[in-house]
């Protein structure tokens, strides 16, 4: 038997073509890479993260030099002097968590600073070449988002969204 909704999957396409309904797709990944705006855009994250990453790798280099040292000096350390070392790695540890998350919720919010009139420009020009088109649905099909599970690839409106957005529309 059935399910609604597979009767509704099964429908909907049927539907859509009997209203003359037309459906194409992008690939956002695409444009991305390809757009010199969103390149520039990368860079720039990079760049603002780049000292990010090197004060964490330096963190761990002295957490990990400083545990090491625990090590040698285990044996020959009394208890109140085990438990001091111990907690100071702790504590070491604590301290670059913290700052990794601090960090990260700041790299986040840069990143949506940079990217989101990007992300505007982006659905304008497919809004644009949609319109244009005469296509009343568009999707993204790309290698993190795979809602489209078939395409003709006449229907790849990539292409022309990139070329909308050089000419600068």
């Amino acid at each position: 038997m059935k399910t609604p909704l597979m009767l509704l999957t099964l429908l909907v396409p049927a539907i859509l073509v009997a209203q003359g309904q037309r459906i194409g797709y992008v690939n956002s990944a695409k444009i991305f890479e390809e757009l010199p705006e969103a390149r520039e855009a990368q860079k720039r994250l990079e760049a603002f993260s780049k000292p990010v990453q090197d004060t964490l790798a330096n963190m761990q280099k002295e957490l990990q030099t400083r545990y090491e040292e625990y090590q040698k000096k285990e044996a020959l350390m009394t208890d109140a002097g085990k438990r001091t070392a111990q907690q100071e790695l702790q504590d070491l540890q604590v301290k670059a968590r913290d700052y990794a998350q601090q960090k990260d919720q700041e790299l986040s919010k840069h990143r949506e600073t940079v990217l989101a009139p990007l992300k505007e420009k982006i659905l304008k020009a497919i809004e644009r070449v949609a319109k244009s088109e005469k296509y009343n649905f568009v999707f993204d099909q790309n290698e993190q988002i795979n809602i489209l599970l078939y395409a003709d690839t006449k229907d790849d409106l990539t292409n022309r969204v990139l070329d909308n957005l050089k000419r600068g529309k």
